[in-house]
């Protein structure tokens, strides 16, 4: 078949009007050219001042090799200029800014860190690392755990840190890590939850850590260096314990309010004394082995005074003996009168003081004196029994007056091994000091492992070697001794330290003074950085501060919760809940690792090779294991506190996407789960409605039904699939920001409305289609819908709305073809929300055809959520003329009986009667009404039609006569598309004629008896529903299905609407032909 067309010339007259859209067209061009010139303001090709100043400074691409990626670069920049981004790119740590420093002036000078791995890394892991432990609490756990149990709990320890190290350097050295070091660290790993719990776990480890130095601090002071300076004395015998709780709490308080003044006014001072705290660590530690190797050649003379095989403290008296020689006369001791009741040698004394002989034996024998080998054992004891050396010879006696006021050597706790490993671990913790510098390091990926595994390993061989060094060296009674009362009060370790034991006694005070402040230094900026995160609403207020930086508020949370350390006054007591914390974050770190490494992201890619999955979760378990060997309830309520945190940030917290592990962890097992899912239907017992919400929106994107929402919560409660999704009308590219802004709609609706699930929109030439489109797509292998929920379209007998109904009735039969359940809700606006509550009334079933149990189903669902939960169920079923009701009842009592669903059952007898005039009237109306359309849509297109012949006329008539005869003669085939007034004038007689015989049809046509016999059925079981189910709260209806044939779709509408008329809300239910619910369990 040739092809037909016709060529029209330009007319002379037209010449002037070409050269105007040529004008149009040029300046058009002129400015499309300013607007690629976006920058230097000139055209790129014809511009003469391309060397000008203005565009030297403007110009943002060199030459004109790439403009072809011109109008992306705002987007996409040149490798050249990101590069040169990077290389630029420093990471300031987070702290103040100095007041002389002007902020917003711009420096000329970039200051580039050049702290290497010795100082940036291991030297801070080393002094905060070795500390207040060591000095005070080493020599007593060597003595009551014994040398190889000691071993024990200083290696698990130290292999804990050591593993945890692995993994933090394997986070750390994959990618920058900005200020913050381990939260930084965790939470970019594990998500903001686990991030901001675990945050919040360290800095309350961090806070609990500077109370622990403080306290540590003031035991030195008060027992080792002025004892006098106590405020509270002990009145009577037994008090000293509760004094010296009194003395610390005092003493602490005022500390840690001058630590808070001195880091408010001055931390810059407090970071450049650091090093003069390390030397003093430094010194004490040389000044330990220089003491031990000074016993192998001259033990020191430390002698210690027995009484039988019991330790007596040297507070009390000065000689060691019961009798003495004055000027050739034997008289009592001060030791003496301490435990009789006179001065004279006939007076009475207590029974075992009178039994065993007084002894004086060396405290520090040397390391060659084979100690070594009775101190291997453990020696644990319970509250407030005597220090003994158990291979003295010793008689009991027996004792009538309390022991409590004899000048022994009591512990002042219950000691077994749990507890020994809770005061220990602090001892250890210090390992994220170089991570947390990582901003200051010439290369951190580099310093970071090297630094921290080096210091762990300097650190533990200090610890294991002292430990074997100490049960070498040192009397086991004196290692018991833990305030150094045998030893005329002198601190244990310091009395094998040379030269003096003033060494270990200064340098262990401004150790944990220095200590001290550092945790007040660093527990404020740590909870700066999870304020300013804001992924925890109610601390952001404590990521504001001074104008230089400085976290005023923090600092103020911070001492005041070291307060509560400080209260608790017992070095004992506050070392476990720290260590609680700081196992915790470990534990995490150790997590993040081994996620990171099993999932195999793309983004992982750490410098540091030497890790394995296994060994971080080696390292977790180690964790976790410690902290209930600590203790288990410590642990629980550790454990309760980062719990609580985690569930409010996920309910109340910001939503932050970091590319976390665990979101990748829940996609694989989202994944995984999604393979295991048969994509099949589900057995029967495990079937629940899997909903697609078909919303409706409004020109400005916005929900028309938003009840619709809040109905599709109560039926869910949060459970199965939920996909609420949307069609708009056109092409994707001329409506993507509709479809971002529609999208954000639904899903704030969606939160509104406490709709757990997926929004989905689709955009399509049709509405048609993209419903269409919806059912097949949506949802994704074993997770796609199985019902569909959408609302009744109103207007559908609106004249400008006649598409509505079509589009609603090929989505019932597409869902019925899909083999998906359909639900319809009539009067969606008078559904109650979710607020709403119903105190009484019923939720009607109409049970008129089995659509496989959806019916019986949807009402248990619905009873669930709190709006129904106290609306009774009732159930209707129809009785035919042949039916035995009776019988049916109680088949149908007994099959919801087998089902465990309680319901009120009611058998409704329809019995067949004459079709009334009403309904043959209603029929009538109905198909005249339809017929009516279809003449009027038929009469529209007709006056389209005879718009276009006009049309088509007045272009034909502008062509000049020579071309249309040449072009005729050219193509003879050619159709005549020129209208003659005449034949104009006769198409019109013709339509109008045709439309007055088709109106006049109308009102002398007889209705279909098929249609008569549905209307009646609608009309009859609609009266029969309002007679029973008028006043119920929500009737459930099952829904007829579509004629087969389409030309009576308008129809079926119509009889929707006369079966639920008179109704408030209606459910219209269409089964999607399977079993949904069972008798069976």
């Amino acid at each position: 078949m040739p092809t037909n067309f016709t060529v029209v010339p330009v007319e002379a007259q037209g010449g002037e009007r070409d050269s105007a859209e040529r004008d149009a067209w040029r300046q058009e061009e002129e400015e499309d050219n300013r607007d690629r010139s976006c920058g230097d303001g000139v055209s790129r090709e014809s511009s003469p001042f391309i060397n000008s100043a203005e565009m030297d400074r403007g110009n943002m691409y060199e030459g004109k090799n790439m403009a072809l990626f011109e109008e992306e670069m705002d987007s996409n920049p040149m490798v050249s200029s990101l590069l040169n981004k990077l290389a630029n790119y420093t990471n300031v740590t987070q702290g103040v800014v100095e007041h002389e420093a002007d902020e917003d002036s711009k420096r000329k000078e970039v200051k580039v860190p050049r702290m290497g791995t010795f100082i940036g890394v291991y030297l801070p892991c080393l002094q905060n690392i070795l500390g207040v432990i060591l000095f005070l609490r080493l020599t007593w756990i060597v003595g009551t755990a014994g040398v190889l149990e000691s071993f024990i709990i200083v290696f698990m320890c130290c292999a804990c840190t050591m593993l945890t190290a692995i993994s933090m350097s394997a986070i750390a050295t994959n990618g920058v890590v900005p200020a913050g070091g381990s939260y930084y660290m965790i939470s970019r790993s594990l998500g903001p939850e686990f991030g901001g719990a675990v945050g919040l776990c360290f800095y309350l480890g961090t806070t609990f850590a500077g109370a622990m130095y403080i306290l540590g601090t003031i035991e030195i002071l008060l027992t080792y260096i002025s004892p006098s300076a106590a405020i509270f004395k002990a009145e009577e015998v037994g008090e000293e314990t509760q004094a010296m709780l009194n003395n610390m709490r005092v003493y602490g308080t005022c500390i840690i309010i001058l630590m808070a003044i001195v880091v408010f006014v001055g931390v810059k001072y407090v970071n450049k004394l650091a090093l003069v705290f390390l030397a003093c660590v430094i010194l004490s530690i040389i000044a330990i082995y220089a003491g031990v190797i000074k016993t192998a050649i001259d033990p020191p003379d430390f002698p210690i005074c027995l009484l039988g095989n019991r330790t007596l403290s040297k507070r009390s008296f000065d000689v060691c003996a019961k009798f003495t020689e004055r000027n050739n006369e034997t008289k009592t001791t001060n030791l003496w009168l301490l435990f009789c009741n006179s001065s004279l040698p006939t007076a009475m004394c207590d029974d075992y003081f009178s039994l065993n002989n007084v002894t004086e034996i060396q405290g520090i024998p040397g390391i060659l004196s084979g100690v070594l080998i009775d101190n291997l054992w453990s020696t644990y004891s319970e509250k407030g029994s005597i220090v003994e050396k158990k291979s003295q010879p010793s008689i009991s006696g027996s004792e009538d007056i309390k022991i409590g006021g004899r000048p022994y050597v009591f512990t002042d706790i219950m000691t077994y091994f749990t507890v020994l490993v809770g005061i220990y671990f602090p001892s250890v913790t210090g390992i994220m000091a170089g991570s947390n510098r990582s901003g200051d390091l010439k290369d951190a990926q580099k310093s970071i492992p090297t630094g921290t595994i080096l210091a762990i390993s300097t650190t533990s061989f200090i610890y294991l070697s002292c430990i074997v060094l100490f049960g070498a060296c040192i009397e086991g009674v004196v290692l018991r001794d833990k305030f150094g009362e045998a030893v005329d009060g002198n601190l244990v370790v310091g009395t094998l330290a040379w030269p003096s034991p003033w060494v270990i006694v200064i340098g262990s005070f401004f150790s944990t003074c220095g200590a001290g402040l550092q945790s007040l230094t660093g527990a404020p900026r740590l909870l700066q950085a999870i304020a300013r995160d804001g992924i925890v609403p109610f601390i952001q207020v404590f990521g504001h501060g001074k104008a230089n930086g400085e976290p005023t508020w923090a600092l103020l949370l911070t001492a005041a919760i070291c307060e509560i350390g400080i209260l608790i006054a017992s070095l004992d007591n506050v070392a476990p809940i720290l260590s609680m914390f700081f196992l915790m974050c470990y534990m995490f770190v150790n997590l993040a690792c081994a996620v990171q490494t099993l999932l195999r992201t793309p983004n992982w890619r750490p410098r540091f090779k030497y890790y394995h999955w296994t060994l971080s979760f080696l390292g977790m378990s180690l964790c976790l294991a410690l902290m209930f060997i600590c203790s288990w309830y410590y642990a629980l309520i550790a454990m309760l506190i980062a719990g609580c945190i985690y569930k409010y940030i996920e309910y109340r917290g910001a939503e932050k996407e970091w590319g976390d592990g665990i979101r990748g962890l829940s996609l694989n097992a989202a994944r995984y789960a999604l393979l295991r899912v048969e994509d099949g239907p589900p057995h029967t017992k495990n079937w629940r409605p899997q909903l697609l919400v078909l919303l409706n929106l409004d020109c400005e994107q916005l929900v028309k039904h938003p009840r619709l929402l809040s109905f599709t919560s109560q039926l869910k409660a949060g459970k199965g699939l939920t996909i609420v999704g949307s069609v708009l009308q056109g092409t994707y590219l001329d409506r993507c920001v509709e479809t971002q802004k529609a999208e954000e709609n639904v899903k704030a609706l969606m939160g509104v409305e406490k709709t757990k699930g997926f929004c989905q929109i689709v955009v399509s030439p049709s509405f048609r289609d993209g419903i269409s489109h919806l059912i097949q797509s949506a949802g994704l292998g074993g997770m796609k819908h199985n019902t569909v929920l959408m609302a009744w379209p109103q207007s559908w007998k609106q004249t400008e709305n006649h598409f509505s109904w079509k589009n609603f009735v090929d989505t019932v039969r597409e869902t019925t073809a899909a083999q998906q359940a359909l639900l319809v809700a009539k009067n969606i606006d008078l559904f109650p929300t979710n607020q709403e509550r119903f105190t009484e009334g019923n939720i009607d079933i109409w049970w008129i055809v089995h659509d496989g149990g959806m019916l019986m189903l949807l009402p248990f669902l619905l009873r669930q959520h709190k709006v129904w939960r106290k609306c009774k169920m009732r159930i209707f079923t129809v009785a035919q003329m042949d039916d035995n009701s009776i019988q049916m009842k109680k088949d149908l009592q007994m099959f919801l009986y087998h089902l465990r669903l309680n319901a009120e059952v009611e058998v409704v007898e329809m019995f067949e009667n004459d079709i009334s005039a009403f309904t043959y009237e209603k029929t009538l109306m109905m198909e005249q009404r339809s017929q009516m359309l279809k003449q009027m849509q038929l009469s529209k297109n007709e006056r389209e039609r005879e718009a276009q012949l006009i049309h088509d006329r007045n272009t034909a008539s502008r062509s000049a006569p020579a071309v249309k005869a040449s072009v005729a003669a050219a193509m003879p085939e050619k159709v005549q598309m020129t209208w003659t007034k005449e034949k104009l004038v006769a198409e019109k007689h013709k339509n109008k004629d045709t439309n007055v015989s088709g109106f006049k049809d109308i009102f002398s046509m007889k209705p279909n008896q098929s249609n008569v016999r549905r209307m009646h059925t609608a009309v009859k079981l609609n009266g029969v529903v309002l007679n029973k189910s008028q006043h119920a709260q929500l009737v459930l209806l099952n829904m007829p299905g579509p004629p087969k044939n389409r030309k009576g779709d308008e129809n079926y509408m119509e009889f929707l609407e006369v079966l639920t008329e008179g109704l408030d809300r209606v459910l219209l239910v269409r089964g999607s032909g399977r079993e949904v619910i069972t008798i069976y369990s």
